[in-house]
Formats: structure tokens, C-alpha cells, sequence
């Protein structure tokens, strides 16, 4: 993401530095100078560490963001490293999307974040083509464990259910293999990243008994009921995506 995310500022014209590890002083230290923005594209499980790597060779005005897909527990460990402002962010897209026009960003201020470093992070996402909107930590949090992480849980104990069971590969389907098909780079390629991301976030536990609840439901027979719940996404008069 980081990689992506500076081509495509470079490409924009902005002036922008890209730092990988090692991360020491003789990197460090001509890249921050004079640094109005640091963006920390780095995983949640390492964040805290790299972040502590950085502070001491930022300006005191500079503002400090991340692009993790979690923000209550990063902005709290930002905030503990960093005395001035942080703004949180989350790029909903992944580092192979292309075009950027439209693709949506959302900014989770911290808490001295002021209207001008929130504008100077929304201003470097626009530039890029890209929408923004602001959330709370709370909000985005919630929101992230229904779709991103419940997407991830589910999908997991589903296909682990079915492992191994050779005997139903002659029966496989069309939508089946489409699922599969969609399911696979979550489940091999990115798996570690998200089941760190399900970790971190503190809403997953409880979204995992609100589907739990859905599922108990099934059990019970109430197909129609779930079915008359489910057909709200195609709905136009409740959702325009």
C-alpha cells in the first residue's frame, strides 16, 4: 500500500519521501526534517514499534497517520508516542486498485487533531482522485469487523468445515467455485494479515454473536425471515453504493 500510495503521489506531483526498513537514523533523518505529514503504512501488529521509531526525528508540527484497517487501539498508541496531532486513516481499497478516482478513504481525526491537519490528510487522499469521509474510531471499527472481518471469520469456517471432504468435489456448483474462486486470496495470500485485523479489532467477538444469532435462526427454520433480512441490500430505496 505504502509502495502504491507513492507512485501515485509521485505521479501527482506531490512532494513525498518513501522510507522502508531498516528504519535508522541515516534514513530517518533527511526524510522527516522537515516532514508536514507522516504517513505510517505499516500492518497494526507492528505499528507501535515503528511509530516509536519515527517520533523523535519528526517536527513537532508535523502530523502523524496511518492507514491501518483499525483505529481505536492505533490512534490510542499514536497518541501515547506522538504529543501532537494524529489523524487516522483507512484506504478501503488494496494496493492493486487502479484507478484511484472515487475510491473511498476514511479520516478518523485524533484527539488534537485541528480542521487544518484533518484538511492537510484529506487534501493528500483528493489529490490522489480518492473520496473521503469522517468516522469516529468506534464507528469505523464496528464497521470494519461486520464487513471486513466477519467477510474474512466466515468464510474461513466454511471452507475449514468443508476440508478434506473429497467426496463432495463432483458435486461442486457454479456459485460454489465462484465463492471459492472470490475466497482464495483472503484465505492463502492475506490470511495472516486478517486474522491480525480480526484480532485487533475489539467489535469482533461481538459480531460473531450477532452471526451466531442469524445462524441459530437457520437452525431453527426461519429461512424466510432471514431471506426477507437479506433482500434489503438490493433494495434501491435503502442503500445506493
Amino acid at each position: 500500500m505504502g509502495s502504491m500510495l507513492y507512485t501515485h503521489a509521485r505521479s501527482k506531483g506531490l512532494a513525498v519521501v518513501s522510507i522502508d526498513q531498516p528504519l535508522t537514523p541515516q534514513t530517518l533523518t533527511p526524510a522527516c526534517d522537515e516532514a508536514h505529514l507522516a504517513l505510517m503504512c505499516v500492518p497494526a501488529a507492528v505499528l507501535q514499534e515503528a511509530t516509536a521509531k519515527i517520533c523523535s526525528f519528526l517536527p513537532p508540527t508535523a502530523v502523524l497517520a496511518d492507514i491501518t484497517s483499525v483505529k481505536e487501539i492505533p490512534l490510542r498508541q499514536m497518541e501515547a508516542l506522538w504529543p501532537g496531532p494524529v489523524v487516522g486513516t483507512h484506504p478501503l481499497f488494496g494496493p492493486k486498485q487502479e484507478p484511484l478516482a472515487n475510491q473511498p478513504v476514511t479520516i478518523v481525526p485524533g484527539k488534537k487533531a485541528k480542521a487544518a491537519h484533518i484538511a492537510l490528510v484529506s487534501s493528500f487522499f483528493t489529490t490522489l482522485g480518492c473520496r473521503v469521509f469522517t468516522s469516529s474510531a468506534e464507528a469505523h471499527d464496528k464497521a470494519m469487523a461486520a464487513i471486513q472481518n466477519m467477510n474474512f471469520i466466515t468464510s474461513l469456517a466454511y471452507f475449514a468445515l468443508l476440508a478434506g471432504h473429497r467426496e463432495l468435489l463432483p458435486f461442486l456448483t457454479p456459485s460454489f467455485r465462484r465463492r471459492l474462486d472470490a475466497a482464495q486470496k483472503m484465505l492463502t495470500e492475506d490470511a495472516h494479515m486478517f486474522a491480525g485485523l480480526f484480532e485487533a479489532n475489539p467489535y469482533s467477538a461481538k459480531a460473531v454473536r450477532q452471526y451466531r444469532h442469524m445462524l441459530g435462526l437457520a437452525a431453527a427454520g426461519d429461512i424466510d425471515l432471514l431471506c426477507q433480512r437479506a433482500r434489503w441490500w438490493w433494495d434501491e430505496a435503502n442503500i445506493k453504493m
